[in-house]
């Protein structure tokens, strides 16, 4: 989906007047500060300090917090709320959200505003406090509700219910009216978002996620199971054709499927760089939804839409976010997919080129389910992304874990450099658990950005050392000198490595990847233009290169980093080569041991081969890499070059 058509549904949904019926809910954040607590005179227990507290929007409110979010023409809430100071600042917030409350209900007996008090001490939540969960909605209640519901398929393009407290709906003839208020009007748009009465609604679209699916399937399954894609795809279509109506099915990081009468459409995941929180995500998809329907947008499209709004939404931290326009733009103008994660997590699903270590892994029709075996034999067609045998007349390799191992390890020194940067004089005295929490956030940062330029990595520290908060402002660096303390250690350890080279001790061979320069060469000599690329600043790529021996076999450049993030990564070096040279997508190969490189290539139409390198011993398959390059697009995935004979002639055709 791009630029023009966001724009195009964006003005879209502008003309939309949707309704919301559902659970509106408070969100109360209380932030605990234990030094500012005191003991009470009166009772001898520890009080607890709230250092500052806010209060917003969850349940079907947060919903209406993200259509509001999207500019629709005019929102509307059919709900209930108590007669008290949580129901009053919920009633407040929509009015300056501008929604029209005429038909929010105060029920002032038996009915408490449902609330989620969430306290939190030093970024960590404690146990919630819920208030409502022992409501008893009158009769006269649910009149006004399906008042109000009549109201809304009368005058809305589109309706929203959203249903989330447990025990909410209290009169058991409630859902049946509703169904019959729905049966009356069959083309209004109604999506339901239900989480305990999902197979009771009738006549309208459904949004569920794998779990719930499941349980509507009449299948049990646990909080931590992992379900199949392909058991999934069952889900959704079966609910499609119980119910007629189109299914939206979410899958948390691997995006989500929609079905309709033209199938099933499944949209990817979106990797994404920074901390992440997913709750609410889910109403940002249901919100996205609705205004993409009632707009008119087909079921495929309003589902990619979606995604890209929940991938707003999950990057904002301590609040139940929403995405506006700009954002979803901004998020869709560049995205990362997820590819295959199933296949990237489980590597018994692996198809191996036969006799060999090179696993094909293209979803465009390279891998057959054989179970991993390799004695199964893959039926390879003639192409591959476009790929034709001796059509590579250029080929782009990474240098740091792909060609090179003189920098490996970097990650063990980065990673010390970044936790002593957060925490900042209380690296030595943090407890456990905060150093733990640190030393997480890094790892998983550190895992998530192999390939991309260290500045952008430093970047990242500062954002890092500011959202903990631990270091005074004036004693944070900028993303130079954060730079320089890494470089300053990493180059202490890469230099070492270079003078057993130089003096003999150690050769080649013992800081390259098997077979990689044999491999480069053999390249050459097909009449391949060579370049290596790296993150690593540009004078030390030219610098090792020629250490190792292999600078002059680039004969397309060698490619490292400037100092200016924008003037050479590596997604501006494969652009200047598809534009220098004239270049179709496939007439590119990428080789490499990151993400960063293989989702480059992948958006330009290249072949992405990963290199799931073993630095250590610099051969063999290293699972963690695997997982990461397929997850980045790999199409196929090598442990080393060993394999350089049968992958010259599947590239080759010789």
């Amino acid at each position: 989906m791009n630029q023009t058509r966001i724009r195009e549904i964006l003005a879209k949904i502008e003309t939309v007047t949707v309704a919301v019926y559902g659970d509106f809910c408070l969100d109360a954040y209380w932030m605990l500060d234990p030094q500012g607590s005191e003991v009470s005179e009166e009772t001898g227990l520890p009080a607890r300090a709230v250092a500052r507290h806010y209060y917003s929007l969850g349940g079907a409110s947060n919903v209406v917090a993200n259509l509001a979010g999207l500019k629709p023409k005019k929102i509307l809430v059919i709900g209930v709320i108590g007669d008290d100071i949580f129901g009053r600042e919920l009633r407040r917030q929509f009015e300056q959200l501008g929604v029209d409350t005429t038909h929010l209900v105060v029920q002032r007996e038996n009915f408490d505003t449902v609330t989620f008090g969430k306290p939190y001490i030093e970024e960590v939540e404690e146990p919630r406090i819920d208030f409502g969960f022992f409501n008893r909605r009158s009769a006269a209640t649910d009149r006004a509700l399906l008042d109000g519901i009549r109201h809304a398929l009368q005058t809305a393009d589109a309706l929203i219910a959203n249903q989330q407290v447990p025990g909410s709906i209290t009169n058991p003839g409630f859902i049946e009216e509703a169904n019959k208020l729905f049966r009356a009007f069959p083309d209004k748009v109604v999506l339901l978002d239900s989480r305990h009465y999902g197979d009771k609604f009738q006549h309208l679209c459904r949004k569920t996620n794998d779990r719930e699916a499941a349980r509507l399937n009449g299948v049990q399954v646990g909080r931590e199971d992992v379900i199949p894609l392909e058991e999934v795809r069952q889900y959704a279509e079966n609910l499609y054709r119980q119910f007629h109506r189109p299914v939206f099915l979410t899958r948390g990081a691997r995006g989500l499927l929609a079905v309709d009468g033209g199938g099933v459409h499944e949209v990817p995941g979106i990797q994404l760089l920074k901390k992440l929180d997913p709750v609410g995500a889910g109403d940002t998809v249901t919100s996205a939804l609705a205004l993409c329907l009632g707009a008119g947008v087909p079921p495929a499209e309003a589902a990619a839409f979606a995604n890209f709004a929940a991938a707003v939404t999950v990057q904002k931290l301590f609040q139940t976010g929403t995405a506006n326009g700009d954002e979803v733009l901004a998020v869709a103008q560049d995205p990362d997919f997820i590819y295959q994660p199933e296949l990237a997590e489980d590597r018994r699903k692996a198809c191996y080129l036969p006799g060999t270590e090179i696993e094909i892994c293209d979803e465009a029709g390279w891998r057959l389910e054989t179970g991993g075996r390799r004695d199964m034999p893959c039926r390879l067609p003639p192409t591959a992304s476009g790929l034709q045998p001796s059509c590579i007349r250029h080929a782009v390799f990474d240098s740091d874990g792909t060609i090179s191992t003189l920098r490996q390890g970097w990650e063990e020194i980065m990673a010390p450099v970044m936790i002593e940067a957060i925490l900042g004089d209380r690296y030595a005295t943090a407890d456990e658990r905060l150093f733990e929490k640190v030393r997480r956030r890094v790892l998983e940062y550190i895992d998530r950005s192999t390939g991309i330029q260290t500045l952008v990595q430093m970047e990242a520290l500062v954002g890092m050392v500011r959202e903990f908060g631990l270091v005074p402002p004036e004693q944070i660096l900028d993303r130079f000198g954060y730079k320089k303390l890494y470089k300053d250690a990493l180059m202490a350890m890469v230099n070492e490595r270079a003078a057993r080279l130089q003096s003999g001790r150690l050769d080649v061979t013992d800081y390259t990847v098997k077979g990689a320069v044999a491999f480069a060469q053999a390249l050459r000599q097909r009449g391949v233009t060579l370049y290596l690329a790296s993150g690593t600043d540009h004078a030390d790529v030219v610098a090792e290169a020629k250490a190792l021996g292999f600078a002059d076999l680039f004969n397309g450049g060698l490619y490292g980093a400037t100092g200016d993030i924008d003037s050479c990564s590596k997604k501006m070096v494969l652009d200047r080569i598809l534009a220098e040279n004239r270049l179709s997508g496939p007439e590119l190969a990428v080789f490499g041991d990151g993400p960063v490189e293989l989702r480059e290539c992948r958006k330009r139409g290249g072949l992405a081969i990963g290199v799931a390198s073993d630095e250590i011993r610099r051969h063999g398959l290293n699972p963690d890499k695997r997982t990461r390059l397929i997850k980045a697009g790999a199409h196929l995935v090598i442990p080393d070059y060993s394999v350089a004979p049968d992958l010259l002639a599947l590239l080759f055709g010789a």
